[in-house]
């Protein structure tokens, strides 16, 4: 039997364009030959539907969906996701579901299981658990049909009561199916593959895997889909991020692949990089947006931005705008210029001086008899934060954010200024993070001014500022932040790793402290195990300190 995994890439209520994608692919590997191709999870609706789950008529547009691409399920069967009604009388509306489409009609529903609720999951608010599990057969194949997290039910503190794989594994399957929508993280592909081999194993079945790609906001599907034998090798890697359309054999129990299965050898940073540019890419295409502007301050956060901007959207739809304060070094403003030639955006200069002058006279009546301090600096910021605005109202261009997320989680950032933007590019990436992704954007030729990269950190807000005056060394900083919100490990925990313990109370309290201006951030791009946003929702006027 030959089977098509369909890797594609799916927009959150667009049903017409979804449908066409669908009925071309199924098309396509029809004429291939395929007796079965199989679609990703919630394929139908998108993943994540969110409380569009909830309303009528977005349903009706689903299930007006699934009756159109089972018309041309004639010659070739396919298993595609999509929320099915709860017709039990009791629990929630819905289910989340694999259809099996055969002869243009829906012959089989398996529904999800296990619904995660950690990180950026919230599948208990709209589905209900399945607690009955069986195979199902096609074309006298029994086929152990699973949903992403039906397989992660021993995956550490997100284990769940109840094995479905070993519950499936009663039937003898012929073949193991999971369709997911597993989302990207810089760590999740090797412990994503290694769940799939301890279920090969389990099942005593070969295993077809299909993820799907794109960014859905803040949340971004790296694809990898994959095949792996009855030995739980795999035979077949799907590409990440991108589209993919790709043929197995189901003969004699196990599975083969015409190609010779090359391990795809990807460092981190790369994979940061083309996470991001997916983000980019989908935030652009799928909200109607064309072009972006962003402030250029001749600072590496600001250049990494606009240097992914540019290779994602075209630098001709890229606007930077240089806003020199009294404060701004010239070596800065070259280094944005040399920047804007390097990448051949648009740009603009628009200095500041004089409209923070005017905040601050307009406050000196007020501010009489008080010292500068960071308000003054804060004003800058913002008076930066309002000509942004005020561009990206008169042209609609979206404005980027250009925080990273060492500054995100210590609140060195201020509210309406610098933190001030509809999408947070680099708000998942740590400070040396970017200074790797900042070499690696270079790799080829230089579009990141090396002085941009090698200089000293500062935010040039008062005379010879440097980062290193407010926060440790981002190397011990990020090390420690990574500890306290990736690992999640308390203070005492991170003290008893060898860091110093005056340092990490200190960092954990800034970290604390800035829940508040962390909730009013934009969406960050989610590259890491724990990002900011849905997937660490802490209180605000809570007090706490871990």
């Amino acid at each position: 039997m030959k089977i098509a995994l369909s890797q594609l890439n799916y927009h959150i209520g667009n049903f017409e364009k979804n449908n066409q994608k669908i009925i071309d692919t199924i098309q396509k590997a029809k004429t291939a030959g395929a007796e079965l191709i199989v679609f990703a999870e919630l394929a139908i609706s998108g993943y994540p539907a969110k409380d569009l789950l909830r309303n009528s008529a977005f349903l009706k547009q689903c299930y007006q969906s699934i009756e159109s691409i089972a018309q041309h399920c004639q010659g070739i069967a396919c298993i595609i996701g999509a929320p099915v009604p709860n017709q039990d009388g009791e629990g929630k509306l819905l289910y989340n579901a694999a259809l099996l489409i055969e002869d243009g009609e829906v012959k089989n529903i398996c529904k999800k299981s296990l619904l995660p609720d950690y990180d950026v999951f919230d599948e208990y608010r709209y589905f209900e658990p399945n607690p009955h599990v069986s195979c199902i057969n096609f074309k006298g194949k029994t086929i152990a049909l699973t949903i992403c997290e039906d397989l992660w039910d021993d995956d550490g503190p997100n284990s769940y009561v109840g094995d479905i794989m070993l519950e499936l594994a009663k039937e003898n399957p012929d073949l193991i199916i999971n369709i997911a929508a597993s989302p990207f993280s810089y760590t999740h592909f090797d412990s994503r593959k290694n769940v799939l081999m301890r279920n090969v194993i389990k099942g005593s079945a070969p295993l077809i895997y299909v993820n799907q790609i794109g960014a859905q906001t803040d949340i971004i599907f790296d694809g990898r889909s994959l095949a792996l034998n009855k030995k739980a090798e795999v035979i077949l890697e799907l590409k990440a991020f991108e589209e993919d359309l790709q043929y197995v054999e189901l003969q004699n129990n196990d599975l083969s692949s015409s190609s010779t299965y090359q391990p795809v050898k990807t460092s981190e940073i790369s994979l940061i990089h083309n996470a991001l540019i997916l983000g980019l890419k989908d935030y652009f295409q799928k909200s109607g947006f064309k072009t972006a502007v962003l402030g250029l301050s001749g600072g590496l956060d600001s250049a990494l931005v606009a240097a992914l901007a540019c290779e994602a959207l075209g630098s001709e739809n890229v606007l930077s705008i240089l806003m020199p304060s009294i404060y701004s070094t010239d070596h800065s403003l070259k280094d944005a210029l040399d920047l804007v030639e390097n990448t051949g955006c648009q740009h603009k200069i628009i200095p500041i001086k004089d409209i923070a002058s005017a905040f601050e006279g307009s406050l000196a009546e007020t501010f009489a008899g008080k010292e500068q301090d960071t308000t003054e600096e804060n004003i800058q910021a913002r008076t930066r934060g309002t000509l942004l605005m005020a561009i990206s109202n008169k042209f609609g261009n979206i404005l980027l954010n250009t925080s990273n997320k060492s500054e995100a989680a210590v609140g060195y950032g201020t509210l309406y200024g610098d933190m001030a933007g509809s999408l947070s590019v680099i708000g998942d990436v740590y400070k040396t993070q970017a200074y790797e992704l900042a070499k690696y954007i270079n790799r080829e030729r230089e579009i990141i001014p090396i002085n941009t990269i090698v200089k000293p950190p500062s935010a040039e807000l008062r005379p010879d500022q440097k980062d290193s005056d407010s926060l440790p060394d981002y190397d011990i900083l990020d090390s420690i932040l990574f500890q306290l919100i990736e690992m999640e490990k308390s203070r005492e925990d991170v003290i008893n790793l060898g860091f110093d313990e005056a340092l990490v109370n200190r960092v954990n309290n800034l970290l604390c402290n800035a829940e508040f201006k962390r909730f009013q951030a934009p969406p960050i791009l989610r590259v890491s195990p724990k990002a900011f946003g849905p997937g660490r929702s802490m209180p605000l006027v809570a007090k706490y300190s871990f």
